[in-house]
């Protein structure tokens, strides 16, 4: 008997499609299909989503799942959890892990614990250098061959100009998309915030924009001599902002992402010291976090990703500056980006989730289309209140409960995630596909 799914009476969001409606959806064995049959209905499993949105499952871009070697704050198994928790049915997890996916076998070892453990769709990024150590190239055909979706030495951004170079022009053989952490780390040796006002009150040495903005610059020169897809990750600044703006301008093959708490924060949240806060980059003025909203609304930033970044309590229990950068944010995504983008009247729900399902799918080499309701595609679907008030608490799905909105009231609620036609998260808890809840 095939796997048949019939949701109901939902207001069915697919921006890919333009389609902003009240309807149904239908999927068989997995796969989003137009109509079913008589028979078919009398048999589907069917889902009243009055009330509630039908989108396509978000995707994420810029997670760590911290397997193998740092599986104390995170495995792919608690990871992926946490991402259908947050109504995400794709995700991309970072190579820096220990040790480094530098190789195909390291690439094949996470594939193959995903294909165990993992709840949602988990694809693999490779280094652009050996061991993230910036030094000399990882073989990045290799890694293509094993299926990497994109290359990036995420969390040590690449120093050598000639090497970045080099990079992108073997990337662009193999149409690999190259993903930057965009910071110059002579400029922000020793640094644990933004450099500022806030920063001279708390006595904390201050990281400059700058070195921000000195690496996109670089970036969009490479891409602009080599024709390489550059993403820049983890946007933060508003001058960052405007040179993407201008090279996009220009035709130059570059992206970039913002992050619900570069969205959501600023640097004045730091004033209590709160580690939860620290992260990289960091959070930076109200003037940035204005630009990075105006720079999603234009279009000049693609997409937004979440950077999940777990740390155990103890990590983070010490003194500011010790502390490790880095927050969860896969569980408080949807209803903290709604809350700038959508609760405060600057966009609607349909080009909102526009930024969290079909554009970031264009960034990377998925292997399948993905981040649409459309027939024929497989049915990863995410269904939410947007209106939902609750109450962020200090249990997460995630190992880690490293989260600045803890004991937040936060307003947008996912309330059943999809992947491949299957529940994986109803609203309450993980559903174990072969034998119920778990």
């Amino acid at each position: 008997m095939s796997n048949i799914l019939w949701i109901q009476n939902g207001r069915v969001i697919d921006p890919a499609n333009d389609r902003d409606a009240n309807g149904d959806i239908y999927a068989v064995d997995g796969m989003i299909v137009d109509q079913l049959s008589d028979v078919q209905k009398a048999a589907a499993e069917i889902i009243d989503a009055k009330g509630l949105v039908v989108s396509p499952g978000f995707v994420d871009i810029h997670v760590h799942f911290r397997e193998p070697g740092q599986t104390h704050k995170e495995t792919i198994a608690t990871g992926s959890r946490a991402a259908a928790a947050g109504g995400f049915t794709s995700v991309v997890c970072m190579p820096n892990t220990s040790p480094a996916a530098d190789n195909p076998g390291t690439i094949q070892r996470i594939k193959d614990s995903a294909a165990r453990n993992s709840v949602v769709h988990l694809y693999t990024t490779g280094t652009i250098t050996v061991g993230r150590q910036g030094k000399e190239l990882a073989p990045i055909g290799s890694l293509n061959q094993a299926g990497v979706v994109a290359i990036t030495d995420d969390g040590d951004c690449v120093q050598s100009n000639a090497l970045m170079r080099r990079a992108a022009e073997y990337a662009t053989m193999f149409d690999l998309p190259l993903m930057d952490h965009c910071q110059d780390s002579s400029m922000t040796e020793g640094s644990v915030m933004n450099e500022g006002l806030m920063s001279l009150k708390l006595g904390l040495k201050g990281w400059p924009s700058a070195a921000e903005d000195i690496i996109v610059s670089r970036n969009v020169i490479i891409s602009r001599q080599t024709g390489a897809k550059i993403h820049m990750q983890h946007i933060s600044s508003a001058e960052s902002v405007e040179i993407l703006r201008e090279a996009k301008a220009a035709g130059i093959a570059v992206s970039g992402e913002a992050t619900p708490h570069h969205l959501y924060f600023t640097d004045d949240n730091l004033e209590n010291y709160d580690t939860h806060f620290k992260m990289n980059p960091p959070l930076r003025s109200k003037r940035d976090q204005e630009a990075l909203i105006a720079g999603l609304l234009d279009g000049t930033i693609d997409c937004i990703a979440t950077d999940h970044a777990p740390h155990t309590d103890y990590e983070k229990d010490c003194e500011f500056d010790y502390a490790p950068f880095g927050i969860l944010g896969l569980e408080t995504a949807l209803a903290a980006s709604l809350e700038v983008l959508y609760h405060s009247g600057k966009t609607d729900l349909k080009t909102f989730l526009g930024w969290m399902t079909h554009k970031p799918c264009a960034l990377v080499k998925l292997p399948r289309e993905t981040g649409t309701l459309r027939a024929g595609c497989v049915a990863d679907i995410t269904l939410f209140d947007p209106n939902e008030a609750w109450t962020v608490g200090d249990t997460f799905q995630s190992k880690s409960k490293n989260s600045p909105w803890i004991g937040m009231t936060l307003r947008g609620k996912v309330k059943r995630t999809i992947v491949a036609g299957e529940t994986v998260w109803d609203g309450a808890q993980i559903v174990n596909r072969d034998s119920g809840k778990c």
